[in-house]
């Protein structure tokens, strides 16, 4: 299994430096990695520092909380694209799904979804915040608003992916929607056991360390 191919190479600490996004580039081109996936701000940098390669850009909007304005969201979403993103990862509204406010949900979703048309969109769940039942209604609602990707986690909050969430969230969307592992995920062993319990990308900041493995 070629590990590299399923890696987002992932720097998204408040603090991260410019150097340290052209250090993360360069480690993607090296290793021959999916995509990195930085903040916004670092979008046309990575995009001016990858544009020799393959590796693709994903940049995270709502982030990490996923509270805004929904409209804040559409906007963050098609600057990232403007300025040269591949993907988006964006952070669902948690309190609205704990409040059961699927409908609003779920235009928040659509609308993000239609102003990026064939630009893949993840959609965060975090899951440590949602009980199970609230994973599988949100998982629902990805669904049918058509998204591409479900994604566990921030990285930000009190825990990351869990194989459990991933067993279920895999179980609900089947072949609807791909799945990213994401947080927490620091080992080659550990990333491996979540592409066998059925994530499609793995979010981590490991990467580089995970090829060591490999190749030990």
């Amino acid at each position: 299994m070629d590990i590299n191919t399923f890696i987002e190479h992932t720097l998204l600490k408040p603090n991260t430096t410019e150097r340290q996004i052209i250090d993360l580039c360069n480690d993607a081109k090296k290793n021959q990695f999916y995509a990195v996936c930085v903040n916004g701000c670092y979008v046309a940098l990575a995009k001016q520092l990858l544009s020799d390669s393959e590796v693709k850009i994903v940049s995270v909007i709502g982030f990490p909380l996923g509270a805004m304005s929904a409209e804040a969201k559409v906007f963050e979403a098609k600057n990232a694209v403007k300025d040269g993103a591949d993907e988006i990862d964006m952070v669902i509204n948690i309190g609205l799904i704990r409040s059961q406010n699927y409908v609003t949900v779920f235009k928040e979703l659509s609308d993000i979804k239609t102003a990026l048309g064939t630009i893949p969109l993840k959609v965060i769940l975090e899951i440590s915040e949602l009980s199970k039942n609230e994973i599988v209604k949100a998982c629902e609602i990805c669904i049918d608003a058509k998204v591409d990707f479900i994604k566990t986690s921030t990285g930000f909050s009190k825990s990351g992916a869990t194989l459990t969430a991933v067993k279920i969230i895999k179980k609900i969307v089947k072949d609807k929607a791909k799945i990213k592992a994401s947080g927490g995920i620091k080992d080659l062993e550990t990333a491996l056991k979540y592409i066998d319990a059925g994530a499609d990308r793995i979010g981590t900041s490991s990467g580089v360390a995970m090829m060591v493995d490999k190749v030990s």
